[in-house]
């Protein structure tokens, strides 16, 4: 396994993590951040806002691009506190640990372990949110992929299960203002809902839904990044029930993962873990197909 120290878009002291196969930077001038990951060599499958890169500082909330961690529900100013200080980092093991200084805000502290296998293409992130105030809150982890643009991202439907043998609802799906279900970039499969991200874009387009399946994928020239991560059933999860949800715009595309609502008490944590896979794959566009070279992974 190679650990090192980079300069990447002009912020020093990155962390470059490889086995030879796949690798991964973050930073620790500013975040806690997940700047590239993919395979040695290839295509970044994280976006990289080029005008933010190597900035630090101020008390301006910048986007970055990357994997970030937030926490829900979304409200404006408290889940936008800018992630431009330095971060603590250190080493446990084969296990990289950022953490965030508390958010002078809220309260909150940040954490992220990352665990990249000796071989093969698997990283397991732990998102970690700490309480350091002095009276109790509620929330839940917000985990955020802004992928490239170019690609699709893909979620899994609930079984088809017929009528009248099965009378109850099987997800809610959530739909904002600004939600076209009609738009272009939208399939809405038997098997699958797929987004697809579109750089030619005018507008916006967010849905959210329950994934009892708790993975998600996201396609872009010939790889694809497959996720899987932690799922409560009884858990209450933000924004009507929605442990998943994706936004995508002109720039990028998001793949969101949340954990349930969770109250801590002064000093508490509460954690949400994705595990992460790459694999050089084109899945195609018949669900048939796509079910069947899905369900061997991960």
């Amino acid at each position: 396994m190679k650990q090192a120290l980079t300069t990447w878009g002009g912020w020093p002291n990155c962390i470059h993590i490889s086995n030879g196969e796949i690798e991964l930077i973050a930073t620790t001038a500013v975040g806690p951040r997940i700047m590239r990951f993919g395979f040695v060599g290839g295509q970044n499958f994280l976006k990289e806002y080029a005008e933010q890169l190597g900035k630090t500082g101020g008390d301006e909330w910048r986007i970055y691009g990357g994997h970030r961690l937030w926490h829900a529900p979304e409200a404006i100013p408290r889940t936008y506190w800018p992630d431009n200080a330095p971060l603590a980092h250190e080493w446990e093991g084969d296990t990289l640990k950022l953490s965030q200084p508390v958010e002078p805000t809220t309260g909150i502290q940040k954490e992220l372990e990352i665990t990249m296998d000796a071989a093969g293409s698997h990283v397991t992130v732990l998102h970690r949110l700490i309480n350091r105030n002095l009276w109790e809150i509620e929330t839940a982890a917000w985990a955020m992929s802004v992928v490239a643009p170019g690609g699709r991202a893909i979620f899994p439907q609930e079984e088809y299960r017929p009528h009248p043998e099965y009378l109850l609802p099987a997800r809610p799906i959530v739909l904002w203002h600004y939600t076209n279900m009609s738009d272009p970039r939208w399939t809405w499969g038997e098997k699958f809902i797929q987004l697809r991200q579109d750089p030619s874009a005018k507008t916006k387009q967010k849905v959210g839904f329950y994934n009892s399946k708790g993975w998600a994928a996201y396609e872009l020239a010939h790889e694809l990044w497959f996720k899987r991560y932690d799922v409560t059933p009884d858990g209450k999860y933000p924004d009507y029930g929605c442990n998943t949800e994706t936004f995508t715009d002109a720039n990028m595309l998001e793949i969101e993962t949340l954990s349930p609502l969770t109250r801590l008490a002064p000093g508490a944590c509460l954690e949400h873990t994705e595990e992460w896979f790459l694999y050089k794959l084109s899945l195609g566009v018949d669900e048939a197909g796509m079910e069947k070279a899905l369900a061997s992974l991960g």
